[in-house]
């Protein structure tokens, strides 16, 4: 009781909330920012023209096959960016890359007949695009970019030991040089992992309400 008294602290749970505060933002921007480029690779690579195919296709699997972490140290230490620009950025730069290929694999699965139906009406490629085949194609691929966010929220957690971010898992590992005994380490830790595990809960149930509300709606 006494340990819990000294980590459960007021100015602890602000300082982890801060922490929290960072995560949620850094995470937002990056995949609002992660599925604006993922978009547009994602056209490129189901494009017609070749070279930007190429272009789509090369960045893609070369993003994706590098860890994440190692894209952090890039941009952060190569473009000198300050900590939470060089979070975001680096976060945008390997999420881009794995939502190309579920925004690539929601618009493929809108059937080649709508396409059709826009180009007898008129339509130009990019209207087509814009108003026929994203709206249908964001249905069936927003639930999975939600899910997204749960890997980015904790993949942030890498920040800390990378650039030394303060968010909601550097927070902790800063408190942690005030406590030595074991019980106020699993004590911290473990307000840590419920928070994550709070966080992403919440985000994978609305997920999956949103994909079960989708499915029953074109029943």
């Amino acid at each position: 009781m006494e340990q819990a008294q000294q980590v459960f602290t007021a100015p602890n749970m602000r300082f982890i909330f801060e922490g929290l505060k960072l995560t949620l933002w850094i995470s937002l921007l990056a995949i609002i920012f992660s599925t604006f480029f993922g978009t547009i690779l994602a056209v490129m690579r189901n494009g017609r023209s070749k070279i930007l195919k190429l272009i789509a296709s090369i960045y893609i699997e070369v993003v994706r096959n590098v860890p994440n972490l190692l894209w952090i140290f890039v941009i952060f230490l190569i473009f000198k960016m300050k900590s939470v620009p060089a979070g975001v950025t680096s976060f945008t730069v390997f999420t881009s890359a794995a939502l190309a290929e579920i925004i690539r694999g929601g618009l493929n699965g809108v059937p080649e007949g709508q396409t059709e139906a826009g180009k007898s009406q008129g339509f130009s490629e990019f209207q087509i695009l814009t108003f026929i085949i994203l709206p249908q194609a964001i249905r069936k691929m927003l639930p999975a970019i939600i899910s997204q966010f749960v890997t980015v929220i904790k993949d942030t957690s890498f920040l800390y030991s990378a650039i030394a971010l303060q968010e909601l898992f550097g927070s902790s590992q800063i408190l942690m040089g005030k406590y030595y005994q074991a019980g106020q380490v699993f004590m911290l830790y473990g307000t840590i992992a419920v928070i994550y595990f709070v966080v992403n809960f919440i985000i994978s149930q609305f997920s999956r309400r949103l994909s079960r509300s989708w499915a029953s709606s074109l029943e």
